[in-house]
């Protein structure tokens, strides 16, 4: 009887633990994050992950990445850069491809659902990274390499990394006492959360407003803007209405060419006020609190200031600097800009105006004294560049400068419907990378232009090359029904801008996915690809 009843147990548990295995496969089939992506140079599918996929990646990213480190701590071998520094980098392969591809679509794409993952995971993050940067065993360790970095034959990228790991590791709390870790914690958990509503209110005040107005009102506007403004009325229902808002493509423009002082003043006020209304997406107590948090937290790690903190690791190193450069910039600045202040009165009294300028003024009369300057209107520019055009004149100069070819793919996942998406091959005709343009402005996109990864380009942990998939962000103004997309002389240098920064993207190369990029320097190639705008070659 003992025996058949042994048996039956042992039944019961290979019965479980099979439906186990199987109920575990079927939950990783369901989530793309847990098998390969089995798409055109592995780039996300976007179509395929939903908002229900992330936070399951996220905590199995970070319960790996424990795990991984618990491996590290209790390596009973004299740590190495190869058992303690190379380990931890490879230990958060998952939540960085995680990482990467959420943080891509909360800042271009995003919703309800990917808001409240943001402020969920937000505060979890940070727990994560602190765990790792104040674990005493773990930097322990990594001190132990660091002091021994001198007799290691470590090759100028390892170093590089292992010195700026220490310190980073430092200058982040790992020497601090337990009981003011704890605080630190706490803090960061705070701020983490604190940032992540700021720019959500920021967000929902910029789609919130919308400035409707009559045809009398339309005067002096130039015709793509106000065929956009019908678009915009038109999807608020508001047929027979033009509507503006304080989205860049739309404000800036009403503001530099509306006769009407009042409007320009009510839509700039907007503008600047965003998050500063008294409602529910108020941001004064936020940022109030953010900024006591940033000063706790810098007195707290020895610092004067937050600013002394972020400056540290960068070119600037100090605020000082900071304030030397802009000072010296403020002091030839003044004079100019007082001078034009007095020349755009000057065209106020002539016509009659009976008022002082004002902020909301500045656009609009810097327009007619440059009329009246330079006999130069920006609307009759605007032709000469077409978006695809500038587009391709970006791409014709990547090639002649380094040999760059970048090719449309068609059928590859895009991160939204309006995206675009090139192959990028190298000189010799090589895969090099993926680029994404995401041109237009949408409400489920932050305001601004920027440059980021869904994937750097790396070495695996085998030395095989992984290559990148960088994405360029915008918001210019969509077509309006047929017409083509003409961009302004400040938005076409935005787009060499940010394909600099691509540029830079696509083609550095890291043998780890630990970078520690002096944020000032990174302004570099951007700047570099910006000034070949007026250049007569292009």
């Amino acid at each position: 009887m003992k025996k058949y009843f042994k048996l039956l147990i042992i039944t019961i548990i290979s019965v479980m633990a099979l439906y186990s295995c199987k109920l575990k496969q079927e939950v990783d089939k369901s989530n793309p994050f847990f098998s390969e992506f089995n798409t055109p140079f592995n780039v996300p599918p976007f179509e395929k992950i939903m908002a229900k996929h992330y936070m399951p990646a996220f905590e199995k990213g970070m319960a790996d990445g424990r795990k991984e480190i618990e491996k590290i701590v209790k390596n009973k071998e004299e740590p190495t850069f190869a058992n303690t520094i190379e380990a931890l980098d490879r230990c958060d392969d998952l939540f960085i491809t995680v990482r990467d591809v959420f943080y891509g679509q909360a800042e271009a794409n995003t919703n309800d659902s990917l808001q409240a993952i943001e402020m969920e995971i937000s505060p979890k993050i940070s727990e994560y990274e602190d765990e790792k940067k104040l674990n005493p065993e773990l930097f322990k360790r990594i001190k132990h390499v660091y002091e021994k970095r001198a007799d290691s034959n470590l090759t100028p990228e390892q170093l590089f990394i292992l010195e700026n790991l220490y310190k980073e590791y430092v200058r982040l709390g790992a020497n601090l006492s337990k009981e003011d870790q704890e605080s630190l914690k706490k803090i960061n958990q705070r701020l983490s959360v604190l940032t992540v509503q700021y720019d959500q209110n920021v967000l929902a005040e910029t789609n919130n407003y919308k400035l409707f107005v009559g045809e009398d009102d339309l005067k002096g506007l130039p015709e793509s803007l106000v065929a956009s403004a019908a678009d915009i009325a038109k999807a608020a229902r508001q047929e027979g209405k033009w509507a503006f808002t304080t989205q860049r493509p739309s404000i800036f423009p009403f503001i530099q060419y509306s006769p009407d002082k009042e409007l320009r003043h009510e839509i700039f006020n907007a503008y600047i006020n965003r998050g500063n209304n008294g409602n529910e997406y108020d941001n004064n107590k936020i940022l109030a609190e953010i900024i006591s948090l940033r000063a706790e937290r810098a007195k707290l790690l020895g610092y004067k200031s937050h600013s002394d903190i972020v400056l540290e690791p960068r070119m600037a190193k100090e605020p000082e600097n900071v304030f030397n450069l802009l000072n010296s910039l403020w002091e030839k600045a003044i004079p100019v800009a007082k001078n034009e202040v007095v020349e755009m009165q000057k065209i106020i009294d002539r016509e009659k105006g009976n008022f002082k300028l004002e902020p909301s003024d500045w656009w609009y009369y810097a327009e007619k004294l440059r009329k009246q300057k330079y006999d130069l209107d920006e609307e009759e520019l605007k032709p000469y560049f077409k978006l695809d055009n500038v587009r391709d004149g970006a791409f014709t100069l990547a090639n002649k400068l380094f040999g760059m070819t970048f090719s449309p793919m068609n059928d590859v996942p895009l991160p939204h419907p309006d995206a675009q998406a090139f192959e990028v091959k190298k000189a010799d005709g090589s895969h090099l990378g993926v680029l994404y343009m995401d041109f237009f402005a949408r409400a489920s996109k932050r305001q601004g232009a920027w440059c980021l990864t869904y994937r750097t380009h790396k070495m695996d942990a085998d030395q095989k090359e992984i290559t990148p998939v960088v994405t360029n962000v915008f918001n210019f103004s969509p077509p309006a029904g047929n017409k083509p997309v003409l961009l302004t002389m400040d938005e076409v240098s935005t787009i060499f801008h940010e394909f600099g920064h691509a540029l830079d993207m696509l083609n550095n190369k890291n043998s780890y996915n630990t970078t520690f990029v002096a944020w000032d320097f990174v302004e570099l190639p951007s700047q570099l690809m910006e000034h070949w705008v007026t250049e007569p070659e292009m």
